[in-house]
């Protein structure tokens, strides 16, 4: 089968090679993937950032059908549309994963870095863990949401607005979109979006968002946001910015929240008796649960929100890590491994 794989050698970190899949284990499945989203983690993982991993199997937004489950797999049949997600397998078992918080699972193994993931013609699941895509989601959306969905969707019950409450989400790339529509569509607030690019401040208007700022042309989004509004009950900060990071604490009214969710390399500055005498939280989501993502998958077939995906061709992947760094996408980039146009 032919993966992307991580090579520190080669364009964008990454190569595309002929590869061998291992017979399956108990309780494994394996998938043949139809589309493969890329996400920022995956450029990375890829730069060795996150330690080196070179020969992985990259991929962690992977949607395909079942073609064959280890003879004691109950949890999946042959034909089943599924997963390859971030949270590839947890323990079952430690306080995280019997509390609902198993994404923090300590033993937590992760699709396209600890074990090899979706970004290849197939890949093995662990069956119980690969949550199955629902009728009426067209799967190249699926695997936006796969990450980037589940991640923003997670992040705004995490915020735990209400109905009618404004919510701020600073950056407006592949996680912002998605967490513009289910602040919108799903719960119901009120959003702003920030971006210093007018072209994905122009999409988030087109997807929901009631007001829009850049702060590198209209000034500081935080202050702007306190005259306005009074502040925010909510920020989720998808931007890779400690600008970002910095300006959503001071964005927020007294006893609100700011959500982490972008991994930018620097340190965000926190105001202590802002924090304090105003009882501001600020707290780290990390992507979802496989219950979040079921939830994340089902609002996607409905229709209440519809991911922005460009098709790519396998053979154009360094190209998109490329994009991607650059940060010159509109939405998310999916790898087809199916189409015949491809080649």
């Amino acid at each position: 089968m032919k993966a992307v794989v991580v090579n520190p050698n080669s364009k964008a970190n990454i190569d595309i090679i002929e590869k061998e899949i291992r017979p399956l284990k108990a309780g494994e499945a394996l998938v043949d993937i139809e589309y493969c989203g890329v996400c920022h983690t995956d450029l990375h993982v890829a730069a060795g950032d996150f330690g080196n991993v070179e020969g992985r199997v990259l991929g962690h937004e992977g949607i395909g059908i079942v073609s064959k489950v280890a003879d004691d797999v109950t949890s999946l049949k042959i034909g089943d549309r599924v997963s390859v997600a971030w949270m590839f397998e947890a323990c079952g078992r430690c306080e995280y994963c019997t509390t609902g918080r198993e994404t923090f699972c300590r033993n937590v193994k992760n699709a396209g870095y600890s074990v090899d993931g979706g970004m290849a013609e197939q890949c093995i699941v662990t069956a119980d863990f690969a949550v199955k895509v629902p009728e009426g989601l067209h799967p190249a959306q699926a695997s936006s949401i796969t990450c980037a969905g589940v991640t923003t969707y997670k992040a705004i019950k995490v915020a735990d607005i209400k109905p009618g409450q404004w919510i701020v989400i600073y950056g407006c790339g592949g996680l912002g979109n998605l967490a513009i529509q289910y602040a919108k569509h799903v719960f119901n607030a009120k959003v702003i979006a920030v971006d210093i690019n007018n072209d994905k401040l122009a999409l988030a208007k087109e997807i929901g968002a009631d007001i829009t700022i850049n702060p590198v042309t209209e000034g500081d989004a935080d202050k702007i946001i306190q005259e306005q509004i009074g502040g925010a009950y909510s920020a989720v900060v998808t931007a890779v910015s400690k600008a970002a990071f910095n300006s959503a604490v001071n964005a927020v009214r007294a006893c609100g929240k700011v959500i982490a969710v972008g991994l930018p390399s620097e340190t965000m500055d926190l105001n202590i008796p802002r924090l304090v005498l105003d009882g501001i939280e600020v707290v780290g989501s990390l992507v979802g649960t496989r219950k979040d993502l079921e939830e994340a998958f089902q609002f996607g077939a409905e229709g209440k929100v519809v991911p922005v995906v460009q098709t790519r061709c396998l053979h154009e992947v360094a190209e998109v890590f490329e994009e991607m760094k650059q940060g010159s996408i509109q939405g998310r980039m999916v790898i087809d491994f199916k189409s015949n146009h491809c080649g």
